[in-house]
């Protein structure tokens, strides 16, 4: 059982007696923010918008972990550019990896021998190693600790959201999606588990024109306005359709275009906002 007064959701549980409370914790950890990175479906960007909320806020000179919850489809080590390292342990639990410019990463396919092995377990057992990851890796010190969740609404996702003390959700879209009752479902999951959401970024919001630079979006902005005004919710950035975001590494991001780069420092600065 976490200590109340350590926990980062203490400010919006809905738990009226501590020993009640089912979340359990690291003494060893020390972790002030977390933020779960969600969204309805898979295939919409979810991890790589993980990938570079973390870079950013490390660029911004805090101190940031990654866990990669999406066990059954782990992708962040690939993105993180340390698909080739393995993750060690000690009588102290699990090491994170920590990729070079010091953000430390947590995932099944660290573990594995062969990462194109799939992963065949049933929903509590998956369930099980997202609580080891909290529990038993030695995530020391942070600032901040990003959780790549598993898409949808089902077992591991609520498991994320009961057994670690989030601080807020950040909702991952497309546009023809973030209107569609598989968002609305993510977001009235978090509403009724009392978890904050900080915000959502829209994916593939539009192509940018080669020639002149316009702005061309394929689906109808209005739509996505009107839902997010009816639901309360801040727009913390729009994506466009990019084939060098989708194969960055954040140990090699030099390749990403400016303006999304500048996206993500806005991202960054809203979700600092938004937990202090």
């Amino acid at each position: 059982m976490t200590d109340c007064n350590s926990c980062p959701s203490k400010n919006s549980c809905n738990i009226e007696e501590q020993n009640t409370c089912g979340i359990k914790n690291n003494s060893s950890n020390q972790v002030k923010n977390i933020i779960g990175v969600m969204s309805g479906k898979g295939g919409v960007g979810k991890s790589t918008v993980s990938a570079m909320i973390a870079e950013e806020l490390n660029k911004k000179g805090f101190k940031v972990g990654i866990m990669d919850a999406d066990i059954t489809g782990p992708s962040i080590p690939r993105l993180l550019n340390i698909s080739h390292k393995k993750a060690t342990a000690n009588e102290l639990g699990i090491i994170p990896v920590t990729t070079s410019n010091g953000i430390k990463v947590m995932s099944l396919n660290l573990l594995m021998e062969d990462e194109d092995q799939p992963v065949i377990w049933r929903g509590p057992l998956i369930a099980g190693v997202v609580e080891q990851f909290w529990t038993d890796v030695q995530w020391g010190d942070l600032d901040y600790l990003i959780i790549d969740m598993p898409p949808g609404t089902g077992d591991v996702a609520l498991t994320v959201m009961q057994s670690i003390p989030i601080s807020g959700l950040v909702m991952v879209s497309v546009p023809q999606d973030l209107v569609s009752m598989i968002v609305s479902k993510s977001i009235n999951m978090a509403k009724k588990l009392n978890i904050p959401i900080l915000g959502v970024v829209e994916n593939m919001s539009y192509v940018k024109c080669p020639d002149c630079g316009k702005k061309i979006r394929i689906f109808e902005s209005e739509n996505t306005i009107k839902f997010l005004k009816e639901n309360n919710l801040e727009l913390l950035g729009e994506l466009p359709m990019s084939k060098n975001i989708a194969n960055v590494s954040v140990e090699g991001n030099d390749i990403i275009e400016e303006e999304i780069q500048n996206t993500f420092e806005q991202i960054g600065t809203k979700i600092i906002k938004s937990l202090s």
